[in-house]
């Protein structure tokens, strides 16, 4: 019996007499800013993310603007061409490797939800959106949020969300304070995260 079989084994020992609760408690709720798209702006700021606001029409600009001169980037399929449409050298990911995505300098992708109260993107991988390893290889991550993809709370994003596909939940670059408090970002992750939201507002 494996570790895993002993624990579960222990925990459903231990429920054995527990009656489940027919109504479960709901999650609380947070604040419901009356901006969600603003609110969610400032939050995933807060994460050290730069974020953009911008209209439909300026989307490719705003995203051309997210990249050095020169960066190597790469795209998911069924990422909407217009959100590329500013860059002359950009790759369909069809499969890269690792060590062929650690060559790229950016990936561009859409996401699924936005959670305004956290600052939380969340990508359940369906097209425009990639592989978990797309967005979590190539140093820079830029991706595209449409003001109506943005909810208030984490319970609304759950609600909108397939529990049966791969999630990948993401709040700011990727850091950790592990060692002696001090924040190294990068270490499971991009150490860049440009978010573009996408409304009807002009560019702030």
């Amino acid at each position: 019996m494996s570790a895993r079989d002993e624990i579960l084994r222990r925990v459903r020992s231990a429920l054995t007499d527990v009656e489940p609760d027919p109504d479960p408690v709901a999650a609380p709720r947070g604040a419901a800013p009356a901006d969600l798209v603003s609110h969610f702006a400032e939050r995933v700021a807060d994460y050290r993310a730069t974020v953009v606001r911008c209209t439909a029409d300026e989307v490719g600009a705003a995203v051309a603007a997210a990249l050095p001169a020169g960066a190597r980037v790469v795209v998911p399929p069924g990422l909407p061409e217009v959100v590329a449409a500013r860059l002359s050298d950009v790759r369909v990911d069809d499969g890269l490797s690792a060590a062929e995505l650690d060559q790229v300098d950016a990936v561009i992708t859409g996401c699924r939800v936005a959670v305004a109260e956290t600052g939380t993107i969340v990508l359940d991988h369906a097209p425009g959106q990639g592989r978990r390893a797309l967005t979590l290889v190539p140093d820079r991550h830029v991706c595209v949020v449409r003001a109506d993809q943005v909810v208030a709370d984490v319970p609304d994003a759950v609600a909108a969300l397939d529990p049966g596909r791969p999630l990948t939940w993401i709040s700011g670059p990727s850091a950790t304070s592990d060692i002696e408090l001090d924040r190294v970002e990068g270490v499971h992750g991009p150490r860049v995260l440009h978010v573009i939201v996408v409304g009807e507002i002009e560019q702030q």
